[in-house]
């Protein structure tokens, strides 16, 4: 046993590290026939035939050729698209907190497109499986002998582990040299090693336990806020004192990398600030094979909600009968939009602002039977890579709306924050866009469509198709008008695929970058992304543009274009929808970092130094300074009809009961982004969800238009249109005025009138309320106004009101 103390602790730091015994070789391999070279009926003995999840994908062997010691080594050969593993024969019996280190030897051959990873499987004391990859180690080169070396610790609940080699893909592979040894064990820390461990100000205490959670009492309402353990990923090994900050040092069981947690209380404030580094002389550069999910959730309480800015917004009571999703990336649209979570009973909660969110998610568990939600760190190309931190901020009253003026305010002070009419005076095009709808058709003769619609009463139109020049000149001088295109810079296809099974391009794909500009994983493979279905029925992958390549794409094709095509606006597809990536390509190598850097800088091209109205699809806020709008904020993502990306023309006269549930569902909806951002960006639904699209929504959807004061979205054909035109016009009416009143104005409260949340309100900076009533009773405001159901009530910030 070791301990150690620092002159700068107010507690003794124990680390308690127990290794092998006299008697016992720490080198010890654990496994027999490690080396494989002994060998029964095709395989090596004490391991287990190939299992393949495609039959008769896989064939294993003996080979004398290749071989990196001894007389042999296994060769795999895999040919199927799906995984496939080489386990020893035996359960290996373990405690919690044994140490291990298993190691191997792999060769993938050059052309091998799948992936490998040494690692063992997890039992628990019912011989069920905890962990399929605990110690998870992937291979990193190809084409010559590569050292493996998995460290882990095994977490409490698990009684056996099986150590195997696994893989997906197609590709060969050959193993050798495989050793499990014990490296010793890691104690828990003794409770009285952290006994008295705590900080405090007028507002909150903070103390911590022997597992490294976080106990915080709210001294203003008296809540005590309790985290979990982390479901063991972590074994604290040392906790003290160091200034006005706690200092908690904890092993990793999937990795057994040490890592070093600074916990600092806010002095005049109810905020926590955890930061994560790697203990040891290099953190940046430390290997980081595994996720980590520290620190644990804060356990929820009957009659408290989550607070996820998925999209718009959303919350899920704790104890309902609800399946959230599981993981949500903070690094793309299709996760959270903006960098925190929250947990409230409606007045008090808490919420955790992710101030390194590139390489982030949040993950949502049940944990007694209750939702709760907790932060995923993820690599930064294999590497741990920079301080990793976290805010904690707690509130004993505002419960939603204060998190979002926090988050207002955090923005705001990391100059972020741009409003629209910022960006109105730097181009006075972005005033087209206030109230406007935006209309997706592509039918021909577009002047006639838009002067139809005008002269039934639609004013301002966002006519986002694209046209010859002559129809957007005509466009340009209608007063009310906003024209626009799509465009993209993430897709390009195989020009062979193209000659051989499309026939054709799509204008716009990238195929000038074909492959120099191809993003790549770390192992050399292109990544797929949008398929395309051939002639022949089959579908083809993209591939996917380097994010660090785009400007230069858009640099040759934007301003060529505009010299015979005016559009004053832009909408590219996918940029704030699809996650930042890594790229490998020595030529253009990024990070996730990186990519949201040349991401921002393709939009800020568009919006600055073309001069156009710019949108992009789904929304993130770090995008919020170079945007005008976003497609698809007001649509929540796993919520959307099947298929709208691609199917996008259908009505829906049936509705799925997860859209009616929680897409417009209104005990579910929170207009998160527009507590924040209303001001800054135009929110609108995503254009395979937009207000038509299920007509017996559409008044539902119109009424969520109204609360947010937000624009709708209309995409028809001609025919669709005649014969809908007074119900697209009644859509308008109602939406357009309101949109174009309080455009420009911050979203400064949002209220559930009802218990039930039938009746809700939104209140805007220049003092106008919104009163919406969803529910099936008749609701008297303030003022005497009874708001029927399925209506609305006006109340402008200056004068006069309006029933709908």
């Amino acid at each position: 046993m070791q301990s150690t103390t620092s002159c700068s602790c107010l507690l003794a730091v124990a680390v308690v590290l127990v290794l092998a015994g006299p008697g016992q070789s720490a080198a010890a391999n654990l496994l027999q026939n490690g080396d494989v070279e002994q060998w029964q009926e095709g395989r090596p003995v004490q391991w287990s035939t190939l299992w393949t999840r495609q039959a008769g994908a896989g064939t294993l062997g003996r080979d004398e050729q290749i071989r990196r010691d001894g007389a042999s080594s296994v060769r795999i050969e895999h040919r199927g698209g799906q995984d496939w593993s080489l386990q020893y024969a035996q359960r290996l019996a373990v405690q919690p907190g044994d140490w291990f280190e298993y190691t191997a030897e792999v060769f993938r051959k050059a052309d091998a497109a799948g992936g490998v990873t040494l690692c063992v499987t997890a039992y628990d004391v019912q011989g069920r499986a905890v962990d399929w990859s605990l110690g998870g180690r992937n291979a990193r080169q190809a084409g010559q002998w590569e050292s493996i070396r998995s460290s882990f610790i095994v977490p409490d609940g698990v009684t056996h582990i099986q150590p195997r080699l696994i893989g997906y893909g197609p590709g060969t592979v050959w193993f050798d040299g495989a050793s499990l040894v014990s490296k010793g064990r890691i104690e828990p820390l003794p409770p009285d090693q952290v006994e008295g461990l705590a900080l405090s100000n007028a507002l909150l205490s903070v103390r911590v336990d022997a597992t490294g959670a976080l106990h915080v009492t709210d001294r203003r309402s008296g809540r005590r806020w309790t985290q979990s353990s982390s479901d063991g990923q972590g074994r604290l090994i040392a906790a003290r004192r160091r200034g006005e900050a706690i200092l908690l040092t904890w092993m990793h069981v999937a990795t057994a990398q040490p890592y070093e947690a600074t916990i600092h209380l806010e002095p005049q404030a109810a905020e926590v600030v955890v930061t994560i580094t790697p203990d040891g002389p290099q953190p940046r550069q430390c290997p980081m094979s595994r996720d980590i999910a520290w620190p644990g959730p804060f356990e929820s309480a009957t009659g408290d909600s989550l607070v996820v800015p998925m999209n718009e917004g959303i919350s899920y009571p704790v104890d309902g009968p609800v399946d959230p999703p599981g993981t949500l990336i903070a690094y793309g649209g299709h996760g959270i939009c903006m960098a925190f979570w929250g947990v409230t009973d409606g007045r008090a909660g808490y919420m955790a602002i992710l101030e390194t969110p590139d390489d982030a998610a949040i993950r949502i568990d049940r944990r007694d039977g209750r939702l709760c939600i907790g932060p995923v760190w993820h690599d930064q190309k294999g590497l741990f890579g920079y301080p990793r931190t976290l805010r904690y901020v707690f509130f004993d009253d505002g419960g939603h709306v204060a998190m979002c003026k926090r988050y207002r305010r955090y923005v705001q002070n990391r100059g972020a924050l741009k409003t629209l009419a910022d960006k109105r005076r730097e181009n006075p095009n972005v005033d087209l866009l206030i109230g406007a709808v935006n209309v997706w058709c592509w039918e021909r003769d577009p002047v006639g469509l838009v002067r139809d619609m005008q002269a039934a009463g639609i004013e301002r139109i966002l006519w986002s198709r694209r046209c010859a020049p002559q129809e957007i000149a005509e466009l340009n001088r209608m007063p009310g008008v906003l024209t626009s295109r799509y465009d993209i810079y993430q897709d390009l296809m195989d020009p062979q695929i193209v000659a051989e099974k499309l026939g054709g391009v799509h204008s716009d794909w990238t195929q000038a970058g074909w492959p120099d500009d191809l993003m790549r994983d770390a192992n050399g493979d292109w990544r797929k992304g949008w398929q395309v279905r051939g002639r022949d029925g089959q579908m083809y992958p993209c591939g996917v543009l380097c994010d660090r390549r785009a400007l230069d794409h858009a640099r040759q094709r934007v301003p060529e274009e505009l010299k015979t095509h005016p559009y004053r606006c832009r909408f590219i597809d996918t940029t704030t929808a699809s996650p930042w990536r890594e790229c490998y390509d020595p030529r253009h190598p990024m990070t996730r970092s990186d990519s949201r850097h040349w991401k921002m800088e393709l939009l800020r091209y568009m919006s600055e130094e073309m001069k156009l109205v710019t949108g992009s699809e789904t929304g993130h806020d770090a995008a919020v300074p170079y945007v005008h709008y976003f497609e698809g904020m007001l649509s929540l993502g796993p919520y959307r009809v099947p298929d709208a990306g691609r199917d996008m023309a259908r009505i829906w006269t049936e509705v799925p009961e997860r859209v009616a549930t929680f897409q417009l569902g209104h005990r579910y909806r929170l207009p998160l982004w527009e507590l924040v951002y209303h001001d800054c960006v135009v929110a609108q639904w995503y254009w395979g969800d937009y207000n038509n699209k299920l007509p017996s929504l559409w008044d539902k959807r119109d009424l969520f238009n109204v609360l947010y004061a937000t624009p709708p979205m209309f995409m028809f054909t001609r025919g669709f249109w005649n014969e809908n035109r007074e119900r697209f016009v009644q859509s308008y009416r109602a939406i357009g005025p309101v949109v174009r009143a309080v455009g420009y104005a911050e979203m400064t409260d949002h209220v559930f009138l009802t218990p039930d949340r039938d009746v809700q309100q939104t209140v805007f900076a220049d003092g106008t309320r919104i009163t919406v009533n969803f529910g099936d009773a008749p609701y008297r405001v303030a003022d005497g106004t009874t708001i029927v159901p399925n209506s609305y009530h006006y109340a402008p910030g200056g004068d006069g009101a309006d029933d709908r």
